[in-house]
């Protein structure tokens, strides 16, 4: 009976590359992304970008839907939500700034942003524009924003729980990120001979 609930606890986090609390994000939905990004890195020149590869973009990946999912929960716990047109309104923005709609795919590949993440990473910024608001609002200086925004990652994160499949790496809770798992960190020991 042990083995088998065991089995079944190891089951359930097949497929996952990372969890959130209860929120699961799985190997699919980041393969997914890692897939498009490189599909369109072949539509366009890429001779003057510096862009992750390998395990970085995967991990960079991962790292842009376990953002999105705790900057989502904050966002819930503090009763902000970005709507459909603050999305839309923003995609516009970017559309202008980029200089239409056919130079998108080359910026969004300079960003390292899926063409189908598009609306979740302006989801994403727009969140964070708004909790760097409530902060300034509640009297965080401007120097201190970032920190204190890392501070709110930080703990939303340690609250919920995180766990990070090692093919993509290690959670790292005190700077709140992923981070490369080298297995052979610890057998090394520099003796100095």
């Amino acid at each position: 009976m042990a083995v088998a609930a065991l089995l079944l606890t190891g089951c359930s986090q097949v497929g996952a590359a990372a969890t959130l609390g209860d929120i699961k994000i799985t190997q699919a939905t980041v393969q997914a992304s890692v897939d498009s990004i490189l599909a369109e890195r072949a539509k366009v020149d890429t001779a003057q970008m510096q862009l992750e590869t390998g395990e970085a973009l995967n991990r960079g990946q991962l790292r842009f839907h376990l953002y999105g999912a705790i900057l989502r929960a904050i966002g819930a716990e503090l009763k902000m939500e970005v709507t459909k047109a603050e999305i839309d309104t923003r995609r516009a923005s970017i559309l202008d700034q980029v200089g239409g709609a056919e130079f998108l795919p080359t910026a969004l590949v300079s960003a390292g942003i899926a063409p189908e993440d598009l609306d979740t990473y302006i989801e994403i910024i727009s969140l964070s524009e708004k909790i760097s608001q409530a902060l300034t609002a509640s009297g965080v200086t401007e120097d201190q924003i970032g920190i204190e925004t890392q501070n709110l990652v930080a703990a939303k994160a340690n609250e919920l729980g995180v766990t990070i499949n090692p093919r993509y790496g290690k959670w790292d809770a005190e700077v709140a990120d992923i981070v490369a798992d080298d297995p052979a960190s610890s057998a090394v020991n520099p003796s100095g001979n």
